[in-house]
């Protein structure tokens, strides 16, 4: 970001304010006015409204579905199945994403999610069993974080630069909100017709209006105006760069210092948050004795989902106003520190209540922390897709998108598979509690190590923000 000579008089809170305000109405005015900025933008908030409302109805119908009973383990192999596949798939969504043209992945990205949808939908009805159906979902959440990553890759073809860490803070928090208002959507669904595969399986059908939108919506792009500019459709090629795609990714993280401190962030933030999703899910599967119906079963798991985004809605106002005063790396240090606090105040009590005063209030208590952890992992996000877009060349960034994702989501299935393992059926474990706020801190203390490095930029960089 371009620097401006200091004032004689440092701005107050007052001014911060309105230069904040000045800014998200100047990214406002700049996505309505770039037509590809605002289609684009509506290709992100359709496709998360409709994973939101996916995810939310397949949480109701594995997790919280009294026709179908999971035990922790039962539980980290769905999250397994959904997610670490796409582990695999990540590198072959990078060299898309740097080869072809971004439009058309786009395109037929929704296209084979909304089919997939209507396939589980099916399921759902025929009373298919857990494996096919967590097969099916699998191919669903995998196409979806391919094109999450293809909007962010392909977001500063038509939005410029200047605007790019402010609008990015917006528009992926704001994406995150309608994912938030899709998953509301699913659980009022189920909430309507009933907890059991009937409900799911609308709430499901519902949410593949989501793949349709997006769809059309990518459909009125011209052909290769979301890049990459390197016309290449070679086979061949494409498959050279599938198997090069994590290690050229790699490299260009290691070049930078602020990414490869905030791919750390994000790798530490998934861990905890995957044991702590873990512990939410069993514990809020038992009852309170003392509580209303929020504090637990599916409606208590979309309360804590609604936190969460809230949480990062939070951080897409606060993120913009962190990293021109603290720079990307201190601002992903500060997120981890904030955490272990989180960690220590608000989920260990769910371990420790020992009556049922004081587990209603640790079920409180755990549900405004799902909200601080949405604000601190969504902050190192942030950060991390500023220095991505920004410190990245166009040819790398799909790649390094891709790679993100795969540490996203192997960080979080190890972690909750892991978890699995050694917390009890009904979550509580003061240990896991604790060795989560270790892991904290031990990615913090990584983050300082890692930025005792010199700062090496890409060639198409501008410079730390």
């Amino acid at each position: 970001m371009s620097s401006v000579a200091p004032e004689p008089t440092p701005p107050g809170p007052a001014a911060d304010a309105d230069e904040r305000k000045h800014d998200l109405r100047a990214v406002r005015d700049a996505v309505r006015t770039s037509p590809g900025a605002l289609r684009l933008t509506l290709v992100r908030f359709s496709s998360q409204f409709g994973d939101g409302m996916f995810q939310a109805a397949l949480s109701g119908a594995i997790l919280f579905n009294p026709e179908r009973e999971t035990d922790p383990l039962a539980v980290a192999a769905g999250f397994a199945v959904l997610l670490l596949p796409y582990s695999v798939i990540g590198p072959y969504a990078g060299a898309l994403l740097d080869r072809w043209d971004r439009r058309l992945v786009l395109l037929i990205a929704n296209i084979l999610r909304g089919l997939l949808i209507l396939a589980v939908t099916a399921g759902l009805l025929t009373g298919i069993g857990a494996s096919p159906l967590l097969l099916l979902a699998l191919a669903v959440v995998g196409i979806s974080r391919f094109t999450s990553a293809g909007v962010s890759a392909a977001l500063p073809r038509v939005l410029s630069q200047r605007w790019l860490v402010t609008a990015n803070s917006v528009l992926a928090t704001a994406g995150s909100a309608c994912a938030a208002v899709g998953a509301a959507a699913g659980v009022a669904v189920i909430g309507l017709i009933g907890a059991g595969d009937t409900g799911s399986a609308v709430a499901v059908a519902v949410s593949a209006a989501g793949s349709v939108a997006g769809g059309l919506l990518a459909a009125g792009f011209r052909p290769r105006v979301l890049g990459p500019e390197t016309k290449s459709g070679d086979t061949a090629g494409a498959v050279r760069a599938v198997l090069a795609g994590l290690v050229v990714g790699a490299r260009a993280v290691r070049r930078s210092v602020d990414v490869s401190s905030a791919m750390i962030g994000i790798g530490t933030h998934r861990i905890v948050f995957g044991a702590n999703t873990l512990i939410m899910v069993l514990v809020l599967r038992e009852a309170p004795a003392a509580g209303t119906t929020v504090d637990g079963g599916l409606i208590g798991f979309g309360v804590a989902i609604t936190a969460t985004a809230s949480g990062m809605l939070g951080a897409a106002l606060l993120t913009p106003f962190l990293i021109p005063r603290l720079g990307r790396s201190r601002t992903v240090l500060l997120a981890l520190s904030c955490a272990i606090v989180v960690q220590l105040a608000l989920v260990a009590p769910t371990a420790l209540a020992d009556s049922a005063d004081a587990t209603h209030r640790a079920h409180q208590l755990l549900l405004a922390g799902a909200f601080l952890f949405g604000l601190a992992g969504q902050t190192v996000k942030l950060t991390g897709d500023a220095a991505m877009q920004i410190e990245i060349a166009d040819d790398r960034r799909g790649q390094v998108f891709a790679l993100q994702d795969t540490v996203f989501n192997i960080a979080f299935v190890l972690a909750v598979a892991l978890t699995a393992v050694v917390v009890p059926a009904d979550g509580r474990s003061i240990v896991v509690v604790l060795m989560g706020a270790v892991c904290y801190g031990a990615g913090a203390v990584a983050v300082l190590s890692n930025n005792r490095r010199a700062h090496t930029i890409m060639p198409s960089g501008s410079g730390s923000a």
